[in-house]
This record gives C-alpha cells, sequence and structure tokens, in this order.
C-alpha cells in the first residue's frame, strides 16, 4: 500500500517519536484505538464491527513479537547466563510495568482514541492500557515493517531497560515482587528490608540484611545488599508459604 499524502500531522508527530514511517496508516490508527471508542462508534450490541475497529487483537500480536524480540536479544547479549536467569530477565522486560513506563515516555497517550468514559476517568495514563497499546503499536509496525522494523523499535522504545538489565537485578525483582504480591493479597503492609550489620574488609564485604513483615522477620547475608534482599524474600516467601 502507498504511503498516504495527507496523513494527520499528530500521527507523523507519533512516528517521528517512535522511529518508524508507516506505508499502512489504517494499522497505526488501529493500534491507537481503545475498545471504548471503538463501541461508541458501531451499533450496540455489533460486537464483530467494534472488534475490526479497536487493537485487543494486535495485543495478542505484539506479545508474541515482543517476547522473540526480547528473548534474541538476551541470548545474544548474556551467553553465559542460565535459562532461569534468562526468564527472569525476560519476564521483567516484558511486563506491564515496564511496557507502561516505556509508553508514557513515548507519549503514546497522547495520541489513543478512547471513549468518553475512559477519557474522563483519565484512561490516557492508565499504566495497564499503555502496555496495551505498547504491544498493538509494535504488532502494528511487525505487520507494516516486518520483523526488521518492530526490533528496531524495541530496541529503541526500551532501550533504557534492555541497557540496564541484569540476572542479579532481575532475580531480586522477582523474589522480591513474589513476596511483595503475595503479602498484599493477604492485605498486609508492604516488607521491610533493614541492613543491619556489615562485616569483613572493604574488599570482601558481607551484609546482613534483616526483613520484617507483620510481626514476623527473616535474616539473610550476602556479598552485595542486593543479594542479601533477594535471599531473604527468598526465605520469607519459603516461611510464609509453610505457615
Amino acid at each position: 500500500m502507498t504511503k498516504s499524502k495527507s496523513k494527520a500531522p499528530d500521527l507523523e508527530n507519533l512516528e517521528e517519536i517512535i522511529g518508524y514511517s508507516f506505508k499502512d496508516d489504517a494499522l497505526l490508527k488501529r493500534a491507537l484505538t481503545h475498545r471504548s471508542w471503538a463501541h461508541e462508534q458501531v451499533a450496540p450490541g455489533n460486537e464483530a464491527e467494534a472488534r475490526r475497529l479497536h487493537n485487543e487483537a494486535l495485543e495478542f500480536v505484539g506479545d508474541s513479537v515482543l517476547g522473540l524480540i526480547v528473548a534474541d536479544y538476551l541470548f545474544q547479549t548474556y551467553a553465559d547466563v542460565t535459562e532461569g536467569e534468562l526468564s527472569r530477565m525476560k519476564h521483567r522486560l516484558v511486563s506491564a510495568s515496564t511496557l507502561g513506563k516505556a509508553s508514557e515516555r513515548l507519549g503514546v497517550g497522547d495520541y489513543l482514541r478512547v471513549g468518553r468514559g475512559e477519557e474522563k476517568s483519565g484512561g490516557r495514563g492508565k499504566r495497564a492500557l499503555l502496555a496495551d497499546a505498547f504491544e498493538a503499536l509494535l504488532a502494528a509496525i511487525f505487520l507494516d515493517g516486518g520483523l526488521a522494523a518492530a526490533t528496531d523499535f524495541v530496541h529503541h522504545a526500551l532501550a533504557e531497560e534492555l541497557e540496564s538489565v541484569d540476572p542479579e537485578e532481575a532475580a531480586a525483582a522477582d523474589f522480591k515482587t513474589l513476596l511483595q504480591e503475595r503479602l498484599q493479597a493477604d492485605h498486609h503492609e508492604a516488607p521491610h528490608y533493614e541492613v543491619v550489620e556489615t562485616t569483613g574488609p572493604p574488599h570482601r564485604r558481607t551484609f546482613h540484611v534483616e526483613l520484617s513483615w507483620q510481626g514476623d522477620s527473616v535474616r539473610a547475608e550476602g556479598r552485595t545488599i542486593k543479594s542479601a534482599e533477594t535471599l531473604a524474600a527468598r526465605l520469607a516467601l519459603e516461611k510464609i508459604s509453610g505457615q
């Protein structure tokens, strides 16, 4: 399909931000269309027509494309880590939290088509909605320009996260996040981490961390504060599960 000669200025602005120019503008518009907007455009009960307008099917495609691109990046960048470490890093990079933040940085919310109710409730700023839009936008780029274009977009949009992710940090986020989610599910306050002791010479420190929650606690140690907190979170999860 030839490129539109009368593309809306707002879409041109977004294309400049994301670093990709669409041949098929309809794909871009659909990627930016929330189901709430689509249902306002069709007759009540016409679900099939609404599905052709909104971006949920594109989200499905984008999720798979993102997983492939991130897995390839991690495989090429971290050749010596375990499968478990690769999985934890991938899980963090493709999480709704990560995608929502990236979408926010790109200003995707400013270009979304949302229904009146969603607009009033601040839908443009909702992280979950923005994460969905990120996947839909990625799918649109993939369908319009292929895997190479989609890969370039992911490397551009997630540059900050791809640069900073590492096995240790991903492990820490994994156990600590799991613990926090477990406590929240039980309606408890967030866990508290405190370095209670530091031992050893300056070049070989050992950090002792106490993790407390809801009247209970565990202690753990590690060569870094992060590794000690990770171990403490794992021990806390085991203790809670065994109660």
